[in-house]
C-alpha cells in the first residue's frame, strides 16, 4: 500500500480545521503602492472568530506593492489553517523573513514552501551548523597527522569548507551574517544576543522606512529591544512604530515600566503594536503609557499605517 505523502497529510489535517464552506485560498492580485499594512497571521491572543490562538508569531507586510511574511508561527497546520481563513495567497509573496530559529517563529516554513518553492527566505547565519545551512572552514577543527588514516576525519583528504545542513534543503536561503538593505526603503537589522539564556543566538529585525519615520517590526527581540533600536536607527531615519515580540512576558515590573517609559521619552516611540512574548503585564503598561497610540495587534488584525 503507498503511503501518504506529507503534504496529502497537511492538507488532510487543514481541511479539518477549515469550515466547511472552505475551498482554498482566495486569489489576488499583487498589491498595488499605497499605505503600509501588517495583518498578524499567527500569535497567542485576539478577538477574531475563526482563527486558531497558538504560541508563535507570523505578520504579514504590505509595503511599497510588496508582499512580505514575518516569521511563520509555531504550527504547520495552525497556520496554514489562519492563512486561508485570512484570505492570504502565499503565491504571491516576494520576500521572506525568518527572525530567528526557534520553533514558535519558523514551523510554517513548510507551508510557504509547498506553496511558493521559490520565494527568497532571509535568515540569520546561526553557526556553522545551524538549521538554515551554513558552512565551517576545513580547518576549524585540530588535527592530530600522527593517527592513522582510519581514525581522521575525511581520512586525513580535508575539504576547504564542510556545508551544513538544512531542514529546508529545496529552500532558496539567503543567510544573513549582518546588517543590509534589500530593497529600497526596507532594511534588516541584524544582531546576536548576549542576555542569559539565549546568548550567541542570532535575530533579525526589519525596518521599513516612511517619509514621517521608520516601521520596526521584530521578532522576539532576543538581543534587547533598545539595541535593537540603536542599531536601526544608526543608518536611517527615527523609528516611530514598533510592531512584535519585546521579550518581557517574565520580566518584573521594575524592569518592565522604566522601559516602557524609554521607549515613549527617549526614543520617542510614537506608536507600538506589541504581540507574542511581550507579556501581559507589558500590554498593560504600554497600553496606559501609550493611551490611543496603542495598537492592538492580535491574532487576526490588519494594521493600515499612513
Amino acid at each position: 500500500m503507498t503511503r501518504p505523502s506529507v503534504v496529502t497529510c497537511l492538507a488532510a489535517a487543514i481541511a479539518m480545521l477549515l469550515p466547511t464552506s472552505a475551498t482554498g485560498l482566495a486569489a489576488s492580485p499583487p498589491p498595488a503602492p499605497g499605505p503600509t499594512t501588517v495583518t498578524i497571521l499567527y500569535d497567542a491572543f485576539g478577538g477574531r472568530n475563526g482563527l486558531v490562538q497558538d504560541w508563535g508569531f507570523a505578520a504579514l507586510i504590505e509595503y511599497q506593492g510588496k508582499r512580505i511574511l514575518f516569521d511563520t508561527g509555531n504550527n504547520a497546520v495552525t497556520f496554514a489553517a489562519n492563512v486561508h481563513r485570512l484570505h492570504i495567497d502565499l503565491k504571491h509573496l516576494d520576500l521572506v523573513i525568518v527572525s530567528h530559529r526557534h520553533s514558535d517563529h519558523t514551523a510554517g516554513l513548510s507551508v510557504v514552501l509547498q506553496e511558493n518553492p521559490s520565494v527568497p527566505i532571509y535568515a540569520p547565519r546561526d553557526g556553522g551548523f545551524g538549521i538554515f545551512g551554513s558552512s565551517v572552514p576545513g580547518t576549524f577543527y585540530r588535527a592530530d597527522p600522527a593517527l592513522p588514516d582510519s581514525m581522521r576525519y575525511f581520512n586525513g583528504v580535508v575539504p576547504d569548507e564542510i556545508r551544513g545542513g538544512t531542514l529546508w534543503p529545496m529552500a532558496h536561503v539567503v543567510v544573513v551574517d549582518s546588517s543590509l538593505v534589500i530593497a529600497p526603503g526596507i532594511r534588516i537589522v541584524a544582531l546576536v544576543s548576549d542576555v542569559p539564556g539565549t546568548r550567541e543566538l542570532r535575530e533579525l529585525s526589519l525596518v521599513l522606512e516612511t517619509p514621517t519615520g521608520s516601521i520596526l517590526i521584530v521578532g522576539c527581540s532576543h538581543p534587547g529591544i533598545e539595541r535593537i533600536l540603536a542599531a536601526a536607527t544608526a543608518e536611517g531615519a527615527p523609528v516611530r512604530i514598533v510592531f512584535g515580540g519585546l521579550h518581557l512576558v517574565a520580566a518584573p515590573d521594575s524592569i518592565v515600566g522604566p522601559l516602557v517609559q524609554r521607549l515613549h521619552q527617549q526614543w520617542r516611540i510614537t506608536q507600538v503594536a506589541p504581540g507574542h512574548c511581550t507579556g501581559e503585564p507589558a500590554f498593560a503598561a504600554l497600553q496606559r503609557e501609550y493611551g490611543a497610540d496603542y495598537l492592538y495587534a492580535g491574532v487576526g488584525e490588519r494594521l493600515e499605517l499612513p
